[in-house]
């Protein structure tokens, strides 16, 4: 494998389509096999769900809980299929792993309601990483569907009476509609935002400190991105359309631009 083969597929999977990512991914690899564990962990697709056989929980698969083509279940912490020396968070960390993804089940049902969410750690030399994964699709139909994933990336790292949170943030969104009367439209991409700040971590009860800290973390940046997806990019997309085609007729916009010219100038006199 080379560096210019990797950069080749990246600007490739970038100008394609974003809802076809897992499909171009997939064809790139089978192309090139050598670039599979490299493109796997640098490019984000939309999450895919998988049961727990052994708690019947839904749990989502990324390359976080990956190993070998086994994925780990954050409610049983076994591989499917079953991988007996496959990696797993230390015993003090998966205590932090459970309360975790119990906290963000109860912030999925809040903020999401329905959807679903899973929480992976793995430990570092100088403190712990995790991911914390959210997906909600809409309700299949023929003439609209949508999905919403999102990848909340992040490493705590311990500084002595606090730890420094460092959290890299993806939104992937897709719309598609259908229909006679307002034809057809397809819109998908990503966004990506990062964040670090320093949070104080409580010795008596550090679960519950990390806990509350990554949690205050995600959800600030979750409503950010949120706004910024319905301000910043539909807002830009529905100006581009309303500049492109008039709801309304053109000479009625110019009489009423009129009539507000008139009292204005009326109430300067």
């Amino acid at each position: 494998m080379s560096d210019a083969q990797l950069d080749a597929a990246l600007d490739l999977i970038r100008r394609l389509k974003p809802q076809d990512v897992g499909e171009n991914l997939n064809t790139i690899i089978a192309t090139v096999p050598e670039l599979q564990e490299e493109l796997l962990s640098s490019v984000d697709q939309p999450l895919k769900i998988q049961k727990c056989s052994q708690t019947h929980r839904d749990y989502l698969l990324c390359d976080y809980n990956r190993d070998a083509d086994s994925y780990r279940s954050p409610w049983s912490n076994e591989y499917s299929p079953a991988l007996p020396d496959g990696m797993v968070p230390s015993k003090d960390l998966r205590k932090l792993e459970v309360s975790a993804n119990d906290a963000f089940d109860i912030y999925r049902d809040l903020y999401y309601e329905g959807g679903v969410s899973s929480v992976y750690l793995w430990d570092l030399d100088d403190g712990f990483a995790g991911v914390v994964l959210f997906k909600k699709g809409s309700p299949q139909s023929r003439d609209a569907s949508g999905g919403w994933d999102s990848v909340h990336v992040f490493e705590a790292v311990d500084k002595g009476r606090s730890f420094r949170y460092k959290l890299t943030s993806t939104v992937m969104l897709s719309l598609k509609t259908s229909s006679t009367k307002l034809g057809a439209m397809d819109l998908g991409g990503n966004m990506t935002r990062q964040v670090e700040q320093d949070l104080d971590v409580d010795a008596r009860d550090p679960h519950a400190s990390h806990v509350a800290n990554i949690g205050r973390l995600v959800e600030d940046m979750e409503l950010k991105m949120r706004n910024l997806l319905q301000e910043v990019y539909f807002g830009k997309t529905k100006d581009i359309c309303n500049d492109l085609r008039s709801i309304n007729r053109l000479s009625d916009i110019a009489k009423d631009t009129q009539r507000q010219a008139d009292v204005l100038k009326s109430m300067n006199r």
